[in-house]
């Protein structure tokens, strides 16, 4: 393959994929991880540090899903 690139077969086009289910998966994963590190929290067994983590990976899904909706034509190739 590294001496004759041009026998190589071409790769499998790009799966076609919903960002915004994508985004809301991984929200709510971050939400049920927040909320068990809320309850951590208060049991004394977690530190700030991780309901900062789990807060901050929810805002930055609310980002991505703005940028989905913003861009959602261009990646999925409509015009």
């Amino acid at each position: 393959m590294l001496l004759h690139p041009e026998r190589r077969r071409p790769g499998p086009p790009p799966l076609r994929v919903d960002l915004r289910r994508v985004l809301l998966a991984g929200i709510a994963a971050w939400a049920t991880a927040l909320a068990v590190t809320v309850v951590l929290l208060a049991l004394g067994r977690a530190t700030p540090e991780v309901v900062v983590t789990c807060s901050v990976g929810i805002l930055l899904g609310g980002l991505g899903l703005l940028w989905e909706r913003r861009n959602r034509r261009a990646y999925r190739g409509e015009d």
